[in-house]
């Protein structure tokens, strides 16, 4: 008899889930800006990255949902509610970053800029990374707070379970 735990993954170390983070989530990246830069012969580059951008999150959600994170299965919507978050957030990350280079350097240099996106770019996935692995696709959180909840029974239904005890195990307990 199987049950619905033998179907699940064990989930990776932390180390493995990393790599194949980085596999997974820099391979869509990667297909993502050939993508975009296909589609944007046909249709304006801001339509274009915003369709890319949604399809490369789903996608990577699923991928980290199946194998970067051991869930061993598709993603929920509230796992591709949550992972958009936080892609939104790194993707807010990379504009700040942007932005205040060009706030402090009048004509930053094409590696400047390069050198200023890619760590903001590693710092907010070091963070993404976090986020889902702590939020979005942990494991038993809710099932280990409900088995927390039952585990410990109640004291009147302990006192009904146990056997009549004597007055001074009674007074002892109390």
């Amino acid at each position: 008899m199987e049950t619905a735990r033998s179907h699940r993954q064990a989930a990776p170390g932390a180390f493995a889930a990393f790599a194949r983070f980085v596999l997974f989530g820099g391979g869509v990246g990667l297909a993502s800006s050939f993508a975009v830069a296909a589609l944007a012969s046909w249709i304006p580059w801001v339509l274009a990255n915003a369709v890319i951008t949604v399809a490369s999150t789903l996608l990577a959600t699923e991928l980290h949902a199946r194998f970067t994170f051991g869930a061993g299965g598709r993603a929920t919507w509230r796992q591709h509610v949550q992972s958009a978050g936080s892609a939104t957030a790194a993707y807010a990350v990379t504009c700040v970053a942007m932005a205040g280079l060009q706030l402090l350097v009048a004509a930053p240099g094409p590696v400047l800029e390069q050198v200023v996106y890619l760590s903001a770019s590693a710092l907010a996935g070091i963070a993404r990374f976090a986020v889902l692995r702590l939020v979005v696709f942990a494991r038993g959180r809710s099932q280990a707070v409900a088995a927390g909840r039952t585990a410990r029974p109640a004291p009147a239904a302990v006192a009904q379970a146990s056997a009549p005890a004597g007055p001074a195990t009674l007074c002892h307990a109390a």
